[in-house]
């Protein structure tokens, strides 16, 4: 069952103060509001942009991406409940297009758009912490052609991130209490 949190909602866009619901699974951990805000305010305009939401959880990212003009939002998550919170979430703001939901595990989901050749604007990472498979996946990303030029990758970890540098042309990281937000720019 999906409960609906007062602290959840957009925080900017055309769903602007709209409520969002969280699975009450307690596997799945939210964004924060101000953690989401202060990522979004880095990233600017998302007008026609494409944005890969991996580990979606309720899929705030990536409603936040279309309510900010991203056209083309892909939202990953292995966990049932995420999805139907997802698709909860995106019929109660009656977004209809501009999205792919897709269950599966991040490997077969990186996969598939390898096949597919599929690239990004923009890619949000915020698997379990205690899993720390953030390198893995940014250098499957970088090797594979993920990232379109000049995309982003953004990161949110419990510490830091172990990426050589050098493989990006701006890298900022960003502390809210115990949580950082990573920027890494191609």
């Amino acid at each position: 069952m999906q409960e609906r949190l007062e602290n959840m909602r957009v925080i900017g866009g055309i769903y602007r103060h709209r409520k969002l619901y969280w699975p009450s699974d307690s596997s799945i951990r939210p964004t924060k509001d101000r953690i989401r805000e202060a990522i979004f305010s880095s990233l600017g305009p998302l007008d026609n942009m494409s944005f890969l939401d991996l580990f979606s959880g309720s899929g705030a990212m990536g409603i936040e991406a279309i309510s900010r003009g991203s056209n083309d939002v892909v939202f990953v998550d292995i966990n049932l409940n995420a999805i139907k919170c997802i698709k909860e979430n995106l019929k109660s703001l009656d977004i209809s297009k501009g999205y792919k939901v897709i269950i599966s595990d991040y490997g077969n989901a990186l996969n598939d758009f390898k096949e597919e050749k599929r690239k990004f604007d923009v890619i949000f990472l915020d698997p379990p912490y205690k899993e720390g498979r953030y390198e893995e996946i940014i250098s499957f990303v970088l090797n594979n052609n993920l990232l379109l030029d000049n995309g982003i990758i953004v990161a949110e970890s419990d510490k830091p991130l172990n990426v050589d540098e050098s493989l990006f042309s701006k890298v900022k990281v960003h502390k809210y209490g115990e949580i950082l937000v990573t920027f890494l720019r191609r």
